[in-house]
């Protein structure tokens, strides 16, 4: 919608309304959920999602811009095998470490058969849905863009960030409930330097990546997400303010200084006809990060120290993802050495 809507020169800030907006709401949404548990229970917090979408629904009838429609048809097959295989990865990294009964033993757990056997399928299903989509008439992924360095660069760089991020939003709570003992809605309130900071900065974020370029944002939002995991690794015995919301503080800033510069990046990395598309495989990037990285935090979890290796690989998947922004060509330059989407 927002690249229906905006020209190119004028996305990065519109891109940057968005996830402010997009973060002001989600700032309530850790307090809300926590009130909800302590007063209701857990399930409650299902019951607002349903007349929200309606209301977003009805919001889109009404305002959304009209738009070429291209008819393409749904890859079903490709689909159901990226499903099954990230399925079975997802499985795979969700048992990692000790079980129940070896975690209260401290023993060690052994590599299990089923668990190297269901990753494996996973890694041959991921090839699998590679060379599916190389000959399908209708693919989910069309060649054209996999060709396109900078569309697959910046793709890879929001895997390992949101992958990052993922792992930390999992692990802290436990932290914040089980170890610093607050209750669920000042654990709640412990993640507002992070929504607050992204809703109130992108913004201004978007509207500089316009006139400077992106690159240097797409690189220094992921370094300042690490540093704030080692702080929060490192911290865990410090104060709350020291430990988590002075890190949390900082990892609302990156965020803000990434989100719509990367996102914008994304976009202007296809031709207009992809960009659609284009967007929908990066939200689905982005979706399938956070699923992989509450997965992995699950299963370190598990290990004494799951903690901090946890945030230690949130760390190490944000050093990638800064790393791969940097060595990704521009979209300008990729689309002038013949690689963009034709």
């Amino acid at each position: 919608l927002i690249g229906a809507t905006y020209p190119r020169a004028e996305r990065n800030r519109a891109i940057g309304v968005w996830a402010a907006a997009s973060a002001l709401t989600t700032a309530g949404g850790p307090v809300l959920g926590g009130w909800l548990t302590e007063t209701f229970g857990w399930p409650s917090v299902f019951w607002i999602n349903p007349p929200l979408a309606l209301v977003a629904v009805g919001v889109l009838l009404v305002f959304a811009p009209k738009d070429g429609r291209i008819q393409r048809r749904f890859d079903v097959i490709g689909a159901a095998i990226l499903a099954s295989a990230i399925g079975a990865l997802t499985w795979a990294l969700s048992q990692i470490g000790p079980s129940e009964a070896q975690a209260a033993a401290d023993t060690p757990a052994p590599p299990g058969t089923v668990l190297t056997i269901v990753a494996g399928l996973g890694i041959v299903g991921l090839a699998v849905y590679a060379f599916w989509e190389l000959r399908s008439e209708h693919p989910m992924t069309p060649p054209r863009l996999v060709e396109n360095r900078a569309f697959l660069g910046l793709n890879v760089a929001t895997l390992m960030v949101y992958a990052g991020v993922s792992i930390m939003f999992f692990l802290l709570p436990f932290d914040l409930v089980d170890r610093r003992a607050l209750s669920s809605t000042d654990a709640g309130l412990a993640f507002l330097p992070f929504t607050l900071g992204v809703g109130l900065l992108s913004n201004f974020f978007g509207g500089l990546a316009d006139k400077i370029g992106a690159r240097a944002m797409l690189v220094a939002g992921p370094a300042g997400a690490a540093l704030a995991y080692i702080l929060m690794a490192l911290g865990r015995d410090e104060s709350l303010m020291l430990g988590v919301l002075g890190p949390m503080t900082l990892l609302g800033l990156s965020f803000a200084v990434l989100v719509a510069p990367l996102t914008a990046s994304v976009m202007s990395s296809v031709d207009q006809t992809d960009e659609g598309l284009a967007s929908g495989i990066n939200n689905a990037a982005s979706r399938i990060a956070q699923l992989a990285g509450v997965a992995l935090a699950a299963g370190v979890a598990s290990f004494a120290s799951g903690h901090e290796v946890g945030l230690a690989v949130a760390a190490a998947a944000s050093i990638g993802g800064a790393f791969t922004a940097a060595i990704t060509p521009t979209p300008a330059a990729a689309k002038a050495g013949g690689s963009g989407g034709t």
